[in-house]
């Protein structure tokens, strides 16, 4: 059976954890950074995880993750 290919788009966006959770990089980091708290910038740079939903679509389109 041939490999199974990984939704690039995806891969770009989302890392599975070892423990099969789902991180992704936070909007909002970009640009006019300016008008923004310290405190919701710092926010941002963490990673956020995906809800359970959310996680499963994400899984289903990263077949290797």
């Amino acid at each position: 059976m041939p490999k199974m290919k990984t939704r690039r788009a995806a891969a770009k966006r989302f890392k599975v954890t070892k423990n099969g959770k789902v991180k992704y990089k936070k909007q909002g980091m970009r640009h006019f950074l300016t008008k923004k708290s310290t405190k919701r910038k710092r926010q941002l740079r963490k990673a956020g995880l995906l809800s359970a939903p959310e996680a499963k679509r994400a899984r289903t389109l990263l077949p290797y993750g």
